[in-house]
């Protein structure tokens, strides 16, 4: 009985961290980096949900994630390039 729920509780802890994995996708921006981020620290760029109330792209560098508006041309043709090498 024991054993059963030790594998139930893993389940859960599984489940719960593929369901937070899976709508860190989902982020929407309140707060926008108004500075220009080096290209040799992007790591990866890509577009908030739909949903969101302003469009954005979630910037990932070393440092972290970032907020920048979908309005912003150098993020934008980091955008399309990284789009064009994927």
């Amino acid at each position: 009985m024991k054993t059963l729920s030790i594998t139930a509780g893993l389940l859960l802890v599984l489940l719960a961290v593929h369901c937070c994995d899976a709508s860190a996708r989902f982020v929407c921006c309140f707060k926008f980096f108004e500075k220009r981020i080096p290209k040799m620290h992007v790591l990866s760029i890509s577009k908030t949900n739909s949903r969101c109330s302003t469009e954005a792209f979630v910037i990932r560098t070393p440092r972290g994630d970032y907020c920048v508006r979908q309005t912003v041309e150098w993020a934008q043709r980091e955008f399309i390039k990284q789009r064009s090498t994927s």
